[in-house]
């Protein structure tokens, strides 16, 4: 076989991902580290803790087990949104709220770079019409992001 065959299949594969990329209505750039969508740990916990303003809709968009073994104080679970019922479930729950709600989403099931949940839902919500979605940067995991930061938690329920 050429040496310029697996060159061009290559080529040919960037290109196709690059315009899918470039067609979706929100892109997985808008949610890179540093982003104006992302909040850091720190940020969300003196948003919480603030006395100013409204709070936000705190919604934990990633795996069951996860949210029973612990979740941040307020935070409702929607389930994964890397499925259909997690994003029914998410629209479901934002269908009468006014579009300018200020709403956070997080999972932390592992590295921000794999998570399959807050992008779906990120995505959902900006489709829906929902401009002031925020995402938790969570880097590593909820436990180490922010549990062994000795930020508030709930066990269970």
């Amino acid at each position: 076989m050429p040496k310029s065959i697996p060159f061009l299949l290559v080529f040919a594969l960037a290109l196709y991902s690059a315009t899918v990329r470039a067609q979706s209505p929100s892109s997985s750039s808008d949610l890179a580290p540093g982003s104006a969508q992302l909040l850091n740990p720190d940020e969300l916990l003196k948003l919480l803790q603030s006395n100013a303003g409204e709070k936000p809709l705190l919604l934990n968009v990633g795996p069951s087990l996860l949210y029973m073994q612990a979740h941040i104080p307020g935070a409702e679970y929607i389930g994964a949104a890397s499925d259909k019922q997690g994003l029914d479930k998410l629209r479901a729950r934002v269908k009468s709220l006014p579009h300018d709600k200020l709403i956070v989403l997080y999972c932390g099931c592992c590295p921000w770079s794999h998570c399959p949940n807050v992008r779906p839902a990120y995505n959902q919500l900006n489709a829906m019409g929902f401009n002031h979605v925020k995402v938790l940067y969570i880097a590593n995991n909820f436990g180490t992001d922010w549990v062994d930061k000795g930020y508030p938690t709930i066990k269970g329920q």
